[in-house]
């Protein structure tokens, strides 16, 4: 099966087309779930190109590439893997705060307003002045203009926006900054010797992974790295927000924990455990870990030969390079909502959002994917690196792969079968109890990825490597 999508993403890591055919593709194309997007073909692409990056890593180790193969459908279903879990039996909720969602506003407009996280729930609530009441905010959403609202939400630290077209978007300054970015950059920004990939029986065998990403799109990026054989160490804090239910998804194959990087003490033991670090991931917004010491310059002086992934919401470039932003508001404002509306209409007219977390898990598998690359430019020739990403990016190549033609969107089921979803899973023993939960989708013929550590509790371990 052919895949337009992976050739897109073949260039970033400077690969001939060819490769493409190293890759086994198998199953059903869009639209395996409702949507006229194509998260079919651009999941397959993702995990495709990590693939073939952890066959360049088993190149490197041993002479040999691997055989590559991935099931579609698997990766479809890999876009929402949260809604297949269970612990001890008991299935995870993944429902969304019920005052989350997009509402009316004046003019004809809708406003979205994020509120999973109790922080950004505060805001919009205090900016709306209503308790949190589903029917309250509606009322209160109303008599606001959507722009307005937007602003307001915005400027009082929260998270949301007004519910755009594509047109619209395309026409933004934002829209238009991120649009004069590619997919993904992965940029030279210091010199060092070559490296050679750690002794182990792994392509990621020994390569030592800082995860300072949260939610979904960087800590995926993480976990598929933890996949192949890296040791991550994921540091949070205890002082922020957490739902807790997302890193039993994106938790697998990691260390946890806590330091507050408001304390000098914790500022000092992060940066040891840079000095041993191979990779730095971070999903603050552009500058945020800066003024901590913690910038991707100061990083490559720190640990020579680092390789730092950064994320941020919408890019590095345009008026809202600094913006909180999340899969949700990115659909938002960009027009996925306003689309995926028309053709799926909700049990009450307006935007809609994807049956899956499209954008979020995209851009963690190319995270993981422009990681290994870099690696392996590190091994041949030496440098730190940066990896550089938004979900925005993802976003408009997402939307750049087309949509499904409308004639084919009748009857598209809502889900996998049981015997799919039961297939395609496994079971790890946490400190929390039995967690069932989809496995890697990735199949290789010599190294099948897995995870050696069960997920745990946010701040479960010490702050130090694995001896």
């Amino acid at each position: 099966m052919i895949n337009n999508a992976l050739r897109t993403i073949l260039p970033i890591a400077g690969w001939p087309e060819e490769r493409a055919s190293e890759v086994e593709i198998t199953g059903g194309t869009d639209p395996i779930l409702p949507t006229p997007f194509r998260i079919t073909e651009t999941s397959t692409a993702t995990l495709a190109a990590v693939g073939l990056a952890v066959s360049d890593l088993w190149e490197l180790r041993t002479g040999r590439r691997q055989r590559i193969a991935i099931d579609t459908r698997q990766a479809t279903a890999s876009l929402r893997s949260g809604r297949y879990m269970k612990l001890d039996g008991a299935s995870i909720s993944d429902a969304p705060n019920a005052v989350m969602g997009s509402y009316p506003a004046q003019h004809g407009r809708w406003s979205y307003l994020h509120c999973n996280f109790p922080n950004h729930r505060a805001v919009a609530l205090k900016v709306l002045g209503v308790p949190e009441d589903r029917e309250a905010v509606r009322k209160a959403v109303a008599r606001w203009d959507a722009l307005e609202l937007e602003e307001a939400i915005i400027a009082a630290k929260g998270a949301g926006g007004m519910v755009r077209t594509m047109e619209e978007w395309a026409q933004h300054p934002q829209g238009i900054a991120v649009a004069s970015l590619p997919l993904m950059e992965i940029v030279r920004i210091g010199d060092s010797p070559p490296e050679v990939l750690p002794k182990g029986d792994r392509p990621l065998s020994g390569i030592r992974v800082l995860d300072l990403t949260r939610v979904i799109a960087g800590p995926t990026c993480a976990r598929t790295l933890a996949e192949h054989g890296a040791d991550v160490l994921k540091i949070s804090a205890a002082h922020l927000p957490s739902l807790g239910r997302q890193e039993y998804d994106t938790g697998h194959g990691k260390l946890s924990a806590h330091l507050d990087l408001r304390d000098s003490k914790d500022i000092e033991i992060l940066q040891g455990l840079v000095r041993g670090a191979d990779v730095f991931s971070q999903g603050y917004r552009p500058g945020t870990l800066a003024g901590r010491g913690f910038s991707p310059a100061a990083l490559a002086q720190l640990r020579p030969g680092i390789v730092v992934v950064s994320l941020s919401a919408f890019g590095h470039a345009g008026p809202w390079a600094s913006r909180r932003g999340f899969d949700t508001v990115i659909q938002t404002v960009s027009g996925i909502t306003n689309r995926q509306g028309e053709l799926f209409p909700g049990a009450e007219p307006g935007p809609q959002f994807y049956p899956v977390s499209a954008i979020d898990f995209l851009t963690g598998y190319l995270m993981a994917f422009g990681t290994m690359v870099a690696l392996a430019r590190r091994a041949r020739e030496g440098g730190s690196w940066l990896v550089r990403i938004s979900l925005a990016q993802t976003g408009r190549w997402l939307v750049g792969r087309g949509q499904v033609p409308e004639a084919e969107l009748k009857e598209v089921p809502k889900d996998f079968t049981p015997a799919e979803i039961k297939r395609w899973s496994m079971t790890s023993n946490t400190p929390d109890g039995q967690l069932q939960h989809l496995g890697p989708v990735i199949r290789l013929s010599e190294t099948a990825p897995r995870w050696v550590r069960p997920t745990v509790p946010l701040g479960y371990h010490p702050p130090a490597w694995p001896t």
